[in-house]
C-alpha cells in the first residue's frame, strides 16, 4: 500500500460520509469534499473513487506529500483536507515538528466561532491523526 493510499483511508474515515449541517461552515460535504470548494460537483452523489482522485490531485500532489516522511505527509494532508491547502502550507513553513504542527492547527481551530460546537471533535481528530502519523503505515 502506498503512503497516499494509507493516508487517504485514514483521512476519508475521519471525514466520514455525507453531511449537510447548516451550522457547519464547511457546508455540504461528502468524504471531506465540500460544495463550497467544488460548487460544480453533485456532492451528495460523489463516489469514493472521485473523492480519492480529488484528494490525490488537489491535496496530496499540491502539497508534495509524496516527498515528505510519513509523519509529515499524513498530518499535512489531513490539515489540507480539513482546514485548507493554504493553512497546511502556512503551518508547515512555520513549524519544525509534528507536535508543533498539530498545536498550530489546534490554535487555529480554537480561534473559530464554531469551536464551542465542534472543538472537541476537532481536538480528537488532531490527537488521533498524530498518533497514527507516529507509526509507519501498513
Amino acid at each position: 500500500m502506498s503512503f497516499f493510499d494509507a493516508a487517504f483511508n485514514i483521512v476519508v474515515n475521519a471525514e466520514g460520509g455525507y453531511v449537510n449541517d447548516p451550522k457547519d461552515p464547511g457546508g455540504e460535504t461528502k468524504y471531506g469534499i465540500s460544495k463550497r470548494s467544488y460548487p460544480q460537483l453533485d456532492i451528495a452523489n460523489i463516489t469514493l473513487e472521485q473523492a480519492k482522485a480529488i484528494y490525490l490531485r488537489d491535496y496530496w500532489h499540491e502539497l508534495a506529500c509524496e516527498l515528505m516522511p510519513w509523519e509529515f505527509a499524513l498530518i499535512t494532508f489531513d490539515c489540507a483536507v480539513n482546514q485548507g491547502v493554504g493553512v497546511a502550507k502556512s503551518i508547515s513553513h512555520a513549524t519544525q515538528n509534528a507536535e508543533d504542527f498539530q498545536a498550530a492547527r489546534a490554535l487555529r481551530y480554537a480561534a473559530l466561532p464554531t469551536f464551542v460546537t465542534y472543538g472537541k471533535g476537532w481536538m480528537r481528530r488532531l490527537f488521533h491523526i498524530l498518533k497514527i502519523a507516529q507509526v509507519t503505515p501498513p
